[in-house]
């Protein structure tokens, strides 16, 4: 008796994870589908400026500091952050507010733990950096900061530029500044 109640629990857990499974790989592939979409519509209608940099470390600053070479740099343009992901979910407006505010303290904690990783360079530290908190941030809602702490992270993989990795990083903070004032 003990052992088909165990059984019937352990299925039924499984049955969860896999639904749970399969929303995020459709949730994923519907955001990849967006982004092609929208990415599309930007190299047809105009292109991509590049960018001339390279870094240089600042000691005294602790922050690399930006100079001129041939490098293509990533473009920010995602919409605003949203978090319709929690209402989704259950949360009242407000309670989502909450999480997102919650959220931005995270972003700013990480922020000085990456430059120091670019410093090295360390891009395996950089990309656990970037993950804990693109984790995060997906949960949380979509656009804006989530959409480029997915397309940093991805970057963070395989990428070993570091210009690339500091553009990158500037928009990180940009986007973190848009988030405060919007859940201000």
């Amino acid at each position: 008796m003990v052992s088909l109640v165990l059984s019937i629990l352990v299925s039924l857990i499984l049955l969860v994870i896999f639904i749970e499974y399969r929303n995020e790989k459709k949730y994923q592939e519907d955001r990849r589908q967006k982004n092609l979409k929208r990415t599309g519509k930007q190299t047809t209608s105009k292109k991509i400026p590049q960018e001339k940099v390279s870094i240089q470390v600042s000691t005294k600053e602790h922050t690399p500091v930006i100079v001129k070479e041939n490098v293509p740099l990533p473009q920010a343009n995602h919409p605003k952050f949203n978090h319709s992901r929690l209402v989704e979910m259950g949360l009242s407006d407000i309670e989502a507010k909450e999480f997102v505010s919650e959220l931005i303290p995270q972003i700013e904690t990480q922020i000085p733990l990456i430059k120091e990783a670019m410093l090295l360079p360390d891009f395996h530290q950089m990309e656990r950096l970037t993950h804990n908190i693109k984790g995060s941030a997906t949960n949380i809602g979509t656009g804006g900061v989530s959409d480029l702490l997915v397309e940093y992270n991805t970057y963070l993989k395989k990428g070993t530029n570091i210009a690339i990795a500091q553009a990158y990083l500037n928009h990180l903070q940009h986007y973190t500044n848009e988030l405060k004032e919007q859940y201000a």
